[in-house]
């Protein structure tokens, strides 16, 4: 037994130490905004916030998460930052197929968090890790840009 806070909630998983915390989330959670792209921590399909850091989670032993905080996008859609960053990403059309969309907005809430006004290298760096296939990337990095000064003060 692994018990760990998920989204808000102290949960209890029946998952092995060695499993994947993206297996544990999708199959025992049920919480399929996690996303399953690469397995190799390349793409960040799979991000969550994992004690306040971005993480793939396809790379995370189960073992490494007993005691720790998970917020997956499915946590991070309940929060007032959330509503900035969405509004932020619709009003630019950042979203095309929506596969990378959830680790990009966590990849966005960690960025935020770490700095409230980045800047536009800042803002690339930070989402270096998500692979968007559509090549939405300028989109994305204008809607970052925006929450950041629609949201200020939320960060």
């Amino acid at each position: 037994m692994i018990k760990f806070v998920l989204n808000g909630h102290e949960v209890t998983s029946t998952a092995k130490a060695n499993e994947r915390l993206l297996d544990v989330l999708r199959n025992e959670f049920t919480l399929t905004g996690v996303k399953c792209g690469c397995k190799e921590g390349e793409c960040g399909a799979c991000s969550v916030i994992l004690d306040g850091r971005l993480a793939n989670s396809c790379m995370v032993a189960m073992g490494h998460v007993a005691g720790s905080t998970v917020m997956t996008i499915e946590g991070y859609r309940e929060t007032d930052r959330f509503a900035v960053l969405d509004k932020a990403y619709a009003l630019v059309s950042a979203v095309q197929c929506g596969f990378c969309i959830p680790g990009m907005m966590l990849a966005s809430e960690c960025i935020l968090a770490r700095n409230p006004n980045p800047t536009e290298d800042e803002i690339r760096i930070g989402i270096s890790g998500n692979l968007c296939r559509c090549t939405g990337y300028h989109a994305i990095v204008e809607a970052i840009g925006i929450a950041a000064k629609e949201g200020k003060g939320l960060w």
